[in-house]
This record gives C-alpha cells, sequence and structure tokens, in this order.
C-alpha cells in the first residue's frame, strides 16, 4: 500500500484547503447556520445549500468565487450512524465554488492539485468517476491531468449527476476517490468497495435546474460546487480505520468513555456502537442549539430531541446511569470553538437545553423502570420465566430502556428475556426506516401515552383471520383523542383486536374497512406503536364512537399481493445464497402490494446472468410447489434446522420461524403465502447498489405481474405503431433512428456555421481602423453561440491584426456575446476573456475564456445593442 503524507489534524486540513482556494481568488466565507434561509429544507444539508439562489440567478453574487467550512445536518440514514466507518448526522464540508466563472477544467486541476501536492495523496491512490456521458470530463483528466484511463469510471446518474433535491440546481459530478490498496491493480475497479475506496471530494458541475416535473433547464451561467468531506480526509491522512477515530471525534468518545469507566479499544463491538453515536450526535446537538433551535415535537427541533435522547440512550448502553450529556458537551464545544466561536458565545444556552432535555427524559426512563416492575409482577402471576422480547422492546422503544438493564433486573428476579424477540422487533423498525415510510405522529404517540394505562393491547389475530368484530377503545382526530367523529373525518383508531397487519418488518399495513351500523370507515395504513394497533383512515359514511362494536375488514386481495411478495423475497435471500454467495445477509426490505425490494450486503454489482439465474431459480421453486410450515420452536432446534437468522446473533427460548422445506427457513413476522404456487411469477426489475457495500434488487411477483406486464405492453405496442416495424425489430429501428439523428445533427451544425461565415464575410466591410489596428464590432441575426464563435475567428484571420465582437440573440430571452482578438490586441492589454464578461454584464450575464477568444452570454436582449455599442467605445479608447 502506498504510503499518505505526515500526519495531519483536522483543523490543518481546514485552514490548508481554505487558504489554497483564497490564494486562488476564492473569498473565504464563515460557514451558514444550520438554519436554511431555504424554507423547503429543514436543515443545512449540504455545502451549496446557502449559495442556492446565487446557482438559480435569484441573487447576485457579490464575488466570482468563494470557498467555505460549512457544517451539515443530515438524518436520512441515522439508523448507519456508528456501524460503519462514514455514517454522520453532523459533518463538515469543505468547498471551492464558482459562479458563473471557471468550470470544468480549472475546477478538475486545482482538485488534483490540492489533492496531490497540499495534501501530498501520491496519484497511485486516486481513482476519479465521471458522470457516464460526460465526455468533456473524462477527456480533461486523462488528456490535461494525465490519469490513466482504467482510473477514471464513467458511472451513471445515481452516483455521478448530482442534485440538491426533488427540484433546484444539479448537474453532472466527478467524484475523486482514495485508494487504500492500489496494488490491486486497475482492472476490474469496483469504487463501491468501501474496503479499498473511499469518496472524499465531489466535483459538481453545476449546470441545470430542476423543476417539479422533472425536466431540466440550463442555468443562466455554468457553475461549480464542490465538496469534500472533512472527516473523510482526516481519516485518510491520519491513518485510522475510521471517521470516527479521527481528532475531530475521537476526544468525544474518551470522554464518554472515561464517564462509562471502560476503555474504547478493549471493548466489544456494541459499546463502540454506543460510543460512536454518542461522539457524532454530541457534535450535532451542540452546533444546532448554538445555532438558536429548541428542542420541540416538530420540525428541526424535533430532530434535537430525537438526537439528544439518542445520546442519554446509548449513555445507558455502556452503563451511564445519570447526568453526563454535559461533560461530554464540553469536550464537542473545546475542540470546535476556535474554528465556530459561537459555542463557546452561547455555552450556557447550550449546556441548559442539553441538561433540561436530559432530565425530563431521564424522567421518562423511570417511567420505564416501573412499568419493568409490572412487567415482572405479571410474569411471575402467569408462572412464566421469561420477559417477551415484544415486552422489552416496548421498554426500549417507548421509554429509552436499555436492554441490558432489562437483563439486569429480570436476573435479580431469577428470570431471563426473549433477547431473540428483542431483536426481532428492533429489526422491523429498522426496515421500516429504510422502507422510507413515515413514522406515526408525535401527536397520537402523545394521545396514546395518555390512555396506555386504561386501555389493553391490541390482540393481532391476522395470521388465521381476514376478518372480526372488534370495539373501538380508542378514537383519534389528528392524533387527539376524541369520543366521535362524523363522516368525512380523518381518523386514527384502535381496536381490542385486529386482522389488519400493522407495518412491520419491511411490509407494509393492510388496508380494508371498518363497518358497523350505519358506518363505513376506509382503512389506508396500520401501523404499530408499542403495543397497539393504529388503524389509519377516513369515516365515508356514519358517526363512530368510543366503545362502538364493528366488523374489521381487510382488503384480502391486497393481503394475497403482500403475501406473494414477501414469501418472493425469502426465496430471493435462498436464492441470492445459491447463486451469488452463502454468505450474503440481508440489509432492508420493502414489501408493498405492487412490489418488492431486497437490500443485501454485496461488495459487488451482480452479473447480468447472476440476475437471470436468480430469477429462473425463484421461478423454478413457484413452480415446484413448496408448502409453508410455520410453527414456534426453541432457537436451538430452529439453528439445528438451519433457519436463517436475520435479527442478531443472539436470541430468547423461542422464535417464529417460516419454513418453506427444501428451500427457504427464516425467523419471521410476515404474513406469507400457504404454498408458493399462489406467487404464481417473479421478475426481477432491477438490480443496483444502494450504498457502499449495498445492493437492491426490485421485483415484482404474483398479481402485480400483470400490472408490470400491461404497462410495457401498451409500451411496446406504441413504439410498435408509431415505427411501423414488429415490436423484435424496435432495438434495431432506434439503433438506426440514433445514427441518423446524430448524423443529423452534425449536418445542421455544420451548416450553421457555414451560413454564419458566409453571413460575416459581409461585415468585413464595417471595419474601421484604429491606428495600425481594425475593428469589427456588429449584431448578427439567428446565429447560435458555436457558430457566433466560428465566424468571429474566421472574422479575425481574415482582417489579421484587430479585434472583433460579435453579438446575437439565438433565442428568445438569450444574448450570445463572442470576441476575438489578435496578439497584438492583446499587448495593448486588452484580454478577451476579461473584456468579454465586463460586456456580458450590461445584458444581465457574465461570462469569459482566454485572451485571444471568449465568450459571454445574457438574459436581456434589448440592451444587446448597448452592449456592443460600450464594446465599440471602449476598444477604440484602448487602441487608441
Amino acid at each position: 500500500m502506498s504510503s499518505t503524507p505526515q500526519y495531519l489534524s483536522g483543523n490543518d486540513i481546514r485552514a490548508l484547503f481554505l487558504d489554497f482556494y483564497t490564494q486562488r481568488g476564492h473569498q473565504p466565507l464563515p460557514s451558514a447556520s444550520l438554519v436554511p434561509e431555504d424554507p423547503t429544507v429543514l436543515l443545512t444539508i449540504a455545502g451549496m445549500l446557502p449559495f442556492k439562489p446565487i446557482f438559480l440567478g435569484q441573487r447576485t453574487p457579490e464575488f466570482k468565487r468563494a470557498t467555505t467550512s460549512q457544517k451539515c445536518i443530515r438524518t436520512n440514514d441515522i439508523e448507519n450512524v456508528g456501524r460503519t466507518k462514514r455514517h454522520h448526522t453532523f459533518f463538515e464540508m469543505l468547498g471551492n465554488f464558482s459562479f458563473g466563472d471557471y468550470f470544468k477544467a480549472q475546477a478538475i486541476a486545482w482538485g488534483w492539485e490540492i489533492s496531490t501536492q497540499v495534501f501530498g495523496i501520491s496519484p497511485q491512490n486516486l481513482v476519479v468517476s465521471v458522470f457516464e456521458e460526460d465526455d468533456e470530463a473524462f477527456a480533461i483528466w486523462r488528456d490535461n491531468i494525465g490519469v490513466n484511463e482504467k482510473r477514471i469510471k464513467r458511472m451513471g446518474a445515481d452516483d455521478n449527476f448530482w442534485v440538491s433535491g426533488p427540484t433546484g440546481p444539479c448537474g453532472p459530478c466527478s467524484e475523486i476517490y482514495y485508494d487504500f490498496h492500489p496494488e490491486l491493480g486497475d482492472d476490474n475497479i469496483d469504487l463501491e468497495d468501501d474496503t479499498r475506496f473511499i469518496e472524499f471530494y465531489n466535483l459538481v458541475f453545476m449546470q441545470y435546474n430542476r423543476d417539479v416535473s422533472g425536466n431540466l433547464t440550463p442555468l443562466q451561467n455554468k457553475n461549480i460546487d464542490t465538496g469534500m468531506g472533512l472527516e473523510r480526509m482526516a481519516q485518510i491522512l491520519q491513518k485510522k480505520p475510521n471517521n470516527y477515530e479521527t481528532d475531530l471525534i475521537f476526544p468525544i468518545i474518551e470522554t464518554a468513555a472515561k464517564i462509562a469507566k471502560i476503555d474504547y479499544h478493549q471493548s466489544d463491538e456494541n459499546t463502540k456502537i454506543s460510543l460512536k453515536v454518542i461522539g457524532d450526535h454530541v457534535r450535532s446537538v451542540v452546533h444546532m442549539i448554538a445555532d438558536e433551535i429548541r428542542a420541540s415535537n416538530v420540525g428541526r427541533g424535533y430532530v434535537l430531541r430525537r438526537l439528544i435522547r439518542r445520546v442519554v440512550r446509548h449513555g445507558r448502553l455502556i452503563g451511564i446511569s445519570g447526568e453526563f450529556i454535559n461533560q461530554v458537551a464540553e469536550t464537542a464545544i473545546s475542540l470546535s470553538e476556535s474554528v465556530y466561536p459561537n459555542l463557546r458565545k452561547r455555552e450556557a444556552p447550550i449546556k441548559a437545553e442539553l441538561q433540561r432535555e436530559e432530565v425530563n427524559f431521564l424522567k421518562t426512563l423511570d417511567r420505564g423502570e416501573k412499568l419493568l416492575a409490572e412487567i415482572i409482577e405479571t410474569v411471575k402471576q402467569q408462572g412464566q420465566k421469561s420477559i417477551t422480547g415484544e415486552s422489552a422492546f416496548t421498554l426500549y422503544d417507548t421509554y429509552g430502556f436499555p436492554l441490558e438493564l432489562t437483563q439486569e433486573v429480570a436476573e435479580e428476579n431469577n428470570l431471563t428475556v426473549d433477547v431473540e424477540g428483542f431483536n426481532a422487533e428492533m429489526q422491523k423498525q429498522i426496515e421500516r426506516a429504510k422502507a422510507a415510510h413515515e413514522t406515526i405522529d408525535l401527536t397520537v404517540q402523545g394521545s396514546l401515552d395518555k390512555l396506555a394505562e386504561h386501555i389493553h393491547s391490541t390482540d393481532f389475530i391476522g395470521y388465521t383471520a381476514t376478518a372480526t368484530t372488534a370495539k373501538i377503545e380508542v378514537l383519534l382526530v389528528s392524533g387527539v383523542s376524541e369520543e366521535a367523529a362524523e363522516a368525512g373525518t380523518e381518523v386514527q383508531i384502535v381496536l381490542d383486536k385486529t386482522p389488519f397487519y400493522a407495518e412491520s418488518g419491511g411490509q407494509i399495513g393492510d388496508k380494508g374497512y371498518i363497518s358497523g351500523d350505519g358506518i363505513l370507515i376506509r382503512i389506508e395504513d396500520v401501523k404499530k406503536e408499542s403495543d397497539f394497533f393504529i388503524h389509519f383512515g377516513r369515516i365515508e359514511r356514519g358517526t363512530i364512537r368510543i366503545g362502538d362494536h364493528v366488523t374489521a375488514q381487510i382488503d384480502t386481495a391486497c393481503r394475497r399481493r403482500a403475501q406473494a411478495n414477501h414469501t418472493a423475497t425469502h426465496l430471493l435471500q435462498a436464492a441470492l445464497k445459491k447463486v451469488v454467495d452463502e454468505g450474503i445477509s440481508q440489509a432492508g426490505s420493502l414489501v408493498s402490494f405492487d412490489r418488492l425490494r431486497f437490500d443485501f450486503n454485496c461488495p459487488r454489482a451482480l452479473t447480468a446472468e447472476e440476475v437471470q439465474q436468480i430469477e429462473e431459480l425463484v421461478n423454478t421453486w413457484i413452480s415446484e410447489a413448496h408448502a409453508a410450515k410455520v410453527e414456534v420452536l426453541p432457537i436451538a432446534e430452529a439453528k439445528a434446522k438451519g433457519a436463517v437468522a436475520m435479527f442478531g446473533e443472539k436470541y430468547g427460548d423461542d422464535v417464529r420461524v417460516i419454513d418453506f422445506p427444501g428451500v427457504s427457513m427464516e425467523l419471521c413476522g410476515g404474513t406469507h403465502v400457504s404454498n408458493t404456487a399462489e406467487i404464481g411469477v417473479f421478475k426481477i426489475i432491477s438490480e443496483a447498489g444502494v450504498a457502499s457495500g449495498v445492493r437492491r434488487i426490485e421485483a415484482v411477483s404474483g398479481a402485480a405481474i400483470l400490472d408490470y406486464l400491461n404497462v410495457r405492453d401498451k409500451v411496446v405496442k406504441d413504439l410498435s405503431d408509431r415505427f411501423k416495424v414488429k415490436p423484435e425489430e424496435i432495438p434495431d429501428r432506434i439503433t438506426t433512428l440514433q445514427t441518423e439523428l446524430r448524423n443529423s445533427e452534425k449536418q445542421i451544425e455544420s451548416l450553421k456555421a457555414q451560413i454564419a461565415i458566409v453571413k460575416s464575410d459581409s461585415l468585413l466591410q464595417t471595419a474601421e481602423t484604429v491606428g495600425e489596428h481594425k475593428i469589427i464590432i456588429a449584431q448578427m441575426e439567428d446565429v447560435d453561440a458555436e457558430s457566433l464563435k466560428a465566424a468571429a475567428e474566421r472574422l479575425l484571420q481574415k482582417i489579421g491584426n484587430g479585434a472583433v465582437v460579435l453579438g446575437s440573440v439565438p433565442e428568445a430571452g438569450k444574448v450570445s456575446i463572442v470576441a476575438a482578438f489578435s496578439l497584438e490586441v492583446n499587448k495593448k492589454s486588452v484580454q478577451a476573456g476579461k473584456f468579454v464578461g465586463t460586456i456580458a454584464k450590461i445584458c444581465g450575464g457574465g461570462g469569459g475564456g482566454k485572451p485571444n477568444l471568449a465568450q459571454a452570454g445574457g438574459r436581456d436582449a434589448t440592451k444587446l445593442p448597448e452592449a456592443l455599442e460600450t464594446a465599440k467605445n471602449d476598444l477604440l479608447a484602448a487602441l487608441k
């Protein structure tokens, strides 16, 4: 492995980056607040966000170039914090920005220079990626920088087309990766292999705006937006195994470890994860409060509260029982106050907010202890020896009560805890988050907490029944408890028992109806909160009241679809293990009515042949009609039979097993078909990477196949009619048309240039002599930018010593200007790039280029005559 440069602290890296770009004309700016000006974004999530109005052309920048170290918060993947090497909620993004000034070539050159010369990384340790359609960036890396083209990887839009969100500025990007093992060679480089590569610098060529319909329109100016992860660069230069052990975070971890009286390096993996979560989250919360965010149950305040509670919870997991968060916060403040002085200035409100939230949450934990005492008493009265995993998870999830404490108290009472059941509930929660479904509203949770003492947990009978009579125990409207509700009202209902499956384990909740005497409620979703099933619906008819006896009926067609897709995920995992690697494990899933999604750990992309083999194997098992066997077994027996343990390595005494003998046997709480033949058919739609070392397969099965085929059949028939060919001839026809289109476009461009040149010849008669020089200043009609450039170069060639400035309005609202100067004109201190940029400002635009040839654009066509007149006067003054 190639050596990295001498150790650099996080502060040194930040300072060197900012100094490098400051020396190159960038205005250093302080980090913006974590509370963004942009109302469409909850928190500042990227270094470019403060400049979004500039990129959109809504605000004129004070500087053409800027550089920042921007603090950011992201919580979209919070469950991975501490578990992977590089996931964080808080991070710093080092960035350099160009607002219509330089573009790809300069950004790439500087990106390479700072990486290799300032940070001293050997070129053999670097690999770059470009957007698959960006031939220009590929050529710059290969021809200008000299990177071996084997170490330049073309990647798709998911990896190399940067977007700030569903709408807004976007564009292709080029990323720089550090290669920890260059000795493995240049062949078969897979940048998703995070054991070998880490992406640390992203160069975004911001040139489009995406609207709500997904349409891309060119921005007024081509901009540069870059981001270098400070934590990632620190890991590389400090030669650490992960971001957490760098000097940016590890002192916080050490403080927490000292309070817990443990040694990080001697701790088990779970303890290390908790310490990493504390280290990461404490950085987040001190900066959020410093930026005047207060904990609450809505918006960014809820994000803050959630992070604080996770810190306290993980403190309990490592043995800290009392208040401690402010001791750890002090370390975080000390680490960053030299760069972010507002941390120390707002030390008092930061610590007051943290203490208040910690104390309140500790009281919640105390309520958990009381509940645990009640659970233990009930278990003893029933003559049982174990606390259920579901009860242990309720303590953990609702009251933040660590599993280890539950086990310790249980042991003192000669009881055990069903750890397997606990891990199963935990995994269901993680999968719900990964499935990107909204969790229950905080107001609903609050109302249930108040009512929990007066109602019993919901009895789920949906494994064997699709309908039942039930009693309305809880009625909520917008999260508030009500005695009655009328037709047209959106409601949340808790029944004493239900056949409705609640969203968990990746499977979405059932749909259906709740009906009674003169009432009908359409149920659109069901979620589980603690031991209660929440039915979300709308009253279609009648008035419902607490205590009403009703009939709960699921939509059996939707249930059958979900069952088919859920069983298909089990078969899919079994096929992956057989075809690809026995060591493959699940990383997440989504089971809905129309499709399924399965995420799995794999360091490489699957080949087309593997995907086909997997699909064929699953369909073979379907056609073989394997009957399901569902039972609750002792863990030892389940393991002996070969059950796949999806939710952790340690389990309780009994586990629920879904077994298709000879094919698949897994621990699962979801609903399934009774025989694989009920699935009908299985079709893989896509296979792609979603994170480092994680792949995703999307597929359809059962009745959803018909929907899938109908859509595609309609598309094929439409194309066949349009092209007037047979379906099997469509690909060849498209290839032919693409070739013809490319050839036509080239001919059109050539003709445009020729026409512009012909038009420009008439301008020779307008040339004015200024001393030894000749100048031509003119507006040409209906000439695009490239043709205008060709015409200017041709005219300059004809007049020899002189200057040519041409303008045109190629389309409504757009202005193109080109300046071509001879070497003799340049010697008069007149540079085409600077000259044309100044002129373009009159038209509300800008631009630049080389001393002898430059282009610019604008958006106010009415100002073009004035701009050309100014160009003429300025040239006359300069050349005289």
